[in-house]
């Protein structure tokens, strides 16, 4: 019920678009815009292409991050993120992070979901191909995210109980807590920009759990 009353919510604050053409991805681009593509079958048995992007530094007028929605190569629609947007046969659902995208999936009426497909010349793309071609090394680097994400958080939690033990009121309560990890300011950046880099590698991929990529940002 929770789920049906947020998409709904979402699905109101969706504004028609103005029919600009879409433009295509350049390489300087990599690092904040976001492309994703759908092409499903209408009910004439003809092909009907979606596209979304999404400019992960924000708008340059309210600094909130938007999502627009193009029919056949012209923008029809437009929300801040989160949004859904209503289609051909479902929604499609976009939301962010502090590292890329989240979530930007097709659902259809029937609840299935699929994720859209990344434009080849973005992020995105480019690192599913790089999947596609060295699955191996792929993994690996997968592995490596989680490492370097993981470590990040276990030094969040250190610091944060650290912090609040250091609390007159709960220090009497419960006593103080002094982590017993105690590294370099040195380190501990290079540690956090680790985590930020799992993190982004992981959005490159439409992989977020709060758990993980929520305490690195």
């Amino acid at each position: 019920m929770f789920q049906d009353w947020r998409r709904d919510r979402l699905t109101k604050r969706v504004k028609p678009g103005d029919g600009r053409p879409l433009k295509r991805f350049r390489w300087w681009q990599l690092l904040n815009r976001g492309l994703m593509h759908l092409r499903i079958t209408g009910e004439d048995g003809r092909p009907v292409d979606y596209a979304v992007s999404v400019g992960y530094l924000g708008d340059a007028k309210t600094g909130e991050v938007m999502a627009r929605l193009y029919l056949d190569g012209r923008l029809h629609a437009e929300s801040k993120t989160p949004a859904v947007f209503p289609v051909l046969g479902g929604v499609i659902e976009v939301a962010t992070s502090a590292f890329g995208l989240r979530r930007c999936h097709y659902v259809t009426e029937d609840g299935a979901a699929r994720q859209l497909v990344p434009d080849p010349r973005s992020a995105e793309g480019r690192r599913a191909r790089f999947d596609g071609s060295h699955p191996v090394w792929s993994r690996w680097i997968g592995v490596i995210s989680l490492i370097l994400i993981g470590i990040g958080v276990v030094l969040v939690l250190l610091e944060l109980a650290e912090q609040l033990t250091a609390i007159p009121p709960v220090a009497e309560s419960i006593g103080t807590f002094v982590s017993p990890v105690q590294l370099p300011l040195w380190l501990t950046i290079t540690l956090g920009a680790g985590a930020v880099a799992g993190s982004t590698e992981r959005a490159l991929r439409l992989r977020y759990r709060w758990y993980l990529d929520g305490a690195a940002g």
